[in-house]
Formats: structure tokens, C-alpha cells, sequence
């Protein structure tokens, strides 16, 4: 943890009504988007992050600093979660959390390329600046949003933790409990459902 980070978990222990409340303003958008992306409601996922501040405040005192303040508290989010959705008996919901990985798919199809490795028909480039460009960024950004949601729990949640919080690979494997293996399988078939999406929009866009 850096210096800044341990002094914030100081002032919090000593009960800093201010730096916690900093913190909850920081997290909460990233809690409930992970407690959703986990249990597919939001108005559970409202529920869960509650009980998660609550576990915070309680287990601070023992807070060791192994891990990020943030890596912390989301893992008991996690961990809330998934006591609540067996408890529901929906363990499907988080039955990924313990599955073994499998080889995933190529993320582009190996007959996209020449045998020099060349794309056969390179992607479309839409990086422009002009109001079309500016439309269509928003479009595309609507459609990845869309296709995040439609994944599978296991691919929402670890595509959400990686690409859209920021999170590291070693962070996501902190905060899920999960081996490389499957944080990786379930990137990887997350985003190329994403890609595949993003391909067939600006494929009709482009005529």
C-alpha cells in the first residue's frame, strides 16, 4: 500500500467520519456495478453493498494492509455476494467462481489473416474527429455497454473488473479467489463476445 493509502486506513480506524466518507463516494459506483454484475439485480446489489460497508467498519481493526484498501473491500463484496445467492439457493449465479478454465477460442479467427500474419481485410478504423465520428463513438460505446450486460455472470464480472474499473489481473484474482486460468478464460471469451459484437455493428454501418 502506498503511504497516502495507509494513512487514510489510520485516520478511518481512528474513526475519520470525513475520509470515510471520501471512500464511499470513491467505491460505491464500482461496488454496485460488481455486486450487480454478480446477481443480476440492482436492487440486491443495493443490499449487498450495504451490508458490505457494515463489514468494513467492523473488520477494519484488522485490516493488515497485504492488499489495497480497495481490494480489501471488494473482495468482502464478494464474499457477501456469494453467501447471499447461496443462501437464495441460486449457487448457479456464482458457480464460475470455482470452475476449472477451459482452452478458450482465438480471439480473432486464425483464416482473418494472410500467411504472413496480415489481416486478410484489415478492421475498420474509426478513431475520426468529425460529428459522424463523434456519433458513432457513442453508438459503439452504447453497444458495448449493452453486450457487457448480456454476458454470462463469470464474463461480466471479470471484463467489468478489467476493463471498465481498471483493475489488474492479480488484482481480479485478489478480490474473486479465483486461479489465473479462469480469470484469463473468462476475459478472453468476455471481450471477444464484445469484439464480435462491435465487428457486426460497424459492419452494417459501413454498408
Amino acid at each position: 500500500m502506498s503511504e497516502p493509502e495507509l494513512a487514510w486506513v489510520e485516520r478511518l480506524k481512528a474513526g475519520d467520519a470525513e475520509v470515510l466518507g471520501s471512500l464511499v463516494e470513491q467505491l460505491y459506483p464500482s461496488m454496485i456495478r460488481l455486486a450487480r454484475s454478480m446477481l443480476g439485480d440492482a436492487a440486491q446489489a443495493q443490499d449487498a453493498v450495504q451490508e458490505t460497508w457494515v463489514a468494513v467498519m467492523t473488520g477494519l481493526a484488522q485490516f493488515e494492509a497485504r492488499s489495497s484498501l480497495k481490494t480489501w473491500i471488494l473482495r468482502i463484496l464478494v464474499n457477501r455476494t456469494r453467501t447471499e445467492v447461496v443462501r437464495r439457493g441460486r449457487t448457479e449465479l456464482v458457480a464460475w467462481l470455482d470452475a476449472e478454465p477451459d482452452t478458450p477460442e482465438p480471439a480473432v479467427s486464425p483464416q482473418r489473416f494472410a500467411a504472413l500474419g496480415w489481416w486478410n481485410d484489415p478492421p475498420r478504423n474509426w478513431g475520426g474527429e468529425g460529428p459522424e465520428d463523434d456519433l458513432m463513438r457513442k453508438q459503439l460505446r452504447a453497444l458495448v455497454l449493452r453486450e457487457l450486460d448480456a454476458l454470462p455472470a463469470g464474463q461480466r464480472t471479470v471484463v467489468g473488473l478489467r476493463d471498465v474499473e481498471g483493475l489488474s489481473s492479480e488484482e481480479v484474482r485478489a478480490v474473486l479467489g479465483i486461479s489465473e486460468g479462469n480469470q484469463r478464460v473468462l476475459l478472453h471469451r468476455g471481450r471477444s463476445r464484445i469484439r464480435a459484437a462491435l465487428e457486426r455493428e460497424m459492419a452494417r454501418g459501413g454498408g
